[in-house]
């Protein structure tokens, strides 16, 4: 059990990528982080190397192994981060099936539809569901913070599940901040392209097209996310804010995008 009173997230899909940007950046702003993922090598990895950048600075991240289509193992996750840290302030539900396609509507098989909307959507609400009770008794309110999508507003051919996903998402982000509030405040996120490769790389093609068609000039990096998450979270700074989306893709949305 830690001895220190940092205040404590929950972050679902931490392993890598847009999840373990915003583990980070938690960290970085002494908050202690519980790393939930169904990668379990890598999970443990990042947590350890996570604590030794940050545990000096008297935080400290765990790893659980959490499928977030599994309501069991959702409340495990939550019980273990309330038993080791002795609170829970904050909900990150950014695990999910992150391919954006899936098979031709007319060929597409329930078992896919069913197995997205499992992980994207009910994953969410049972987390919410499970933390609710602990994030009610956080110093100044908890937090839930749901990861969604630019494809919530958008669309491509063959993303039938995936959009949907991420759409529904919003109608439970509303939902939450509803019958949640005052005690809870819940707001969603939509990353754009977010690309997970070093900074150097991405710095090394920032004039290539995929960056150049961005207004910005450049795509996502997971530590975009893990600013605007992080801000969400603290109530010092957002805590006039539930029930809304965030939109952060560098200006993607906005740009009237034909073929000439």
């Amino acid at each position: 059990m830690a001895k220190n009173n940092h205040p404590t997230a929950l972050v679902t899909g931490a392993a890598r990528g847009i999840g373990r940007g915003i583990a980070e950046k938690l960290l970085a702003a002494a908050w202690n982080v519980v790393l939930a993922d169904v990668l379990i090598e890598e999970g443990k990895s990042t947590a350890a190397e996570l604590n030794q950048r940050f545990g000096k600075s008297g935080v400290r991240a765990i790893f659980v192994k959490c499928d977030v289509s599994k309501e069991t193992q959702i409340a495990a996750a939550v019980k273990k981060a309330v038993k080791e840290f002795r609170r829970l302030d904050a909900l990150v539900n950014n695990a999910g099936m992150a391919n954006p396609y899936n098979t031709p509507v007319d060929k597409l098989p329930l078992t896919e539809w069913n197995r997205k909307i499992a992980v994207n959507l009910t994953g969410p609400l049972l987390c919410a569901k499970h933390a609710a009770p602990f994030l009610r008794r956080a110093p100044g309110g908890g937090v839930i913070v749901n990861m969604s999508s630019t494809r919530a507003i958008q669309a491509e051919p063959n993303g039938e599940a995936y959009n949907s996903t991420k759409a529904g998402m919003l109608g439970l982000t509303r939902s939450l901040a509803i019958s949640l509030g005052p005690k809870i405040r819940v707001n969603a996120i939509c990353p754009g392209w977010i690309d997970m490769r070093p900074e150097k790389i991405l710095l090394a093609v920032a004039k290539r097209e995929k960056h150049a068609q961005h207004p910005v000039g450049r795509v996502g990096r997971p530590a975009d996310i893990a600013e605007l998450t992080l801000f969400l979270i603290e109530g010092n700074r957002s805590g006039f804010i539930t029930g809304q989306t965030f939109v952060c893709d560098g200006g993607m949305t906005v740009k009237m995008i034909y073929e000439e």
